[in-house]
């Protein structure tokens, strides 16, 4: 019997949607340089959505840069503003219908992201995706970390990576031959998905008929 496809998702701009956690990780950069000007500034970006940056968390880092913010310093706001992950201080919410789609998917369903541990099984409970993920890996190291994962799957099973950034959630899965669902509405211009759409929701047909072979 031959192994069921495998779904691999990204989380933050994926799976959890929202601003919530960019904007905490930019008032966690704000309390550590002491100043709100900061977290104005990211706000002024956002606002403008500048194609400049892949990420909101990519445009924290590039404001910080500009601003001549420590990596050291970056690195501490990012986890102080993970302990807050789907608090009211860093809201989620979860792709409407992706909760009824991962429940009824014939496919190994894993999550798959950079982000460290911390209270990724609360932001899960609040998004009401709570055990709708056979595997749930943090700290993964993408885009390497990526290919791992596709070695340990093995090059029969089919594959499908759904995420918002091309060069680390898809790039390495496309390079393999294997299918591609680009989500989220920043520029990338060397990303080539198979699919793509402003969320996960809008991708939910295709992926369906991606697993019915179609």
């Amino acid at each position: 019997m031959s192994a069921p496809p495998a779904m691999i998702f990204d989380f933050d701009g994926t799976v959890s949607l929202g601003d919530g956690p960019v904007l905490a990780y930019a008032q966690a950069v704000a309390d550590g340089s002491g100043s709100d000007e900061f977290l104005s500034a990211v706000r002024e970006h956002m606002a403008l959505a500048d194609g400049a940056y892949i990420d909101g968390y990519d445009l924290v880092r590039g404001v910080a840069l500009e601003w001549g913010i420590a990596a050291s310093a970056l690195a501490q706001a990012y986890l102080a503003s993970r302990e807050l992950l789907a608090t009211p201080a860093a809201p989620v919410a979860a792709p409407a219908g992706l909760a009824e789609f991962l429940e009824r998917a014939p496919a190994e369903r894993i999550l798959l992201t950079n982000a460290p541990e911390i209270r990724i099984e609360a932001a899960l409970d609040a998004l009401g995706l709570r055990g709708a993920f056979d595997a749930v890996i943090t700290s993964a190291g993408k885009p390497a970390g990526i290919s791992d994962l596709l070695d340990r799957l093995g090059p029969e099973r089919r594959v499908l990576s759904v995420g918002d950034v091309w060069q680390n959630d898809l790039a390495p899965v496309h390079a393999r031959g294997h299918a591609t669902a680009l989500v989220g509405s920043h520029a990338q211009p060397e990303a080539r998905p198979d699919y793509a759409g402003p969320t996960v929701t809008e991708l939910l047909p295709a992926l369906r008929a991606w697993l019915d072979g179609r």
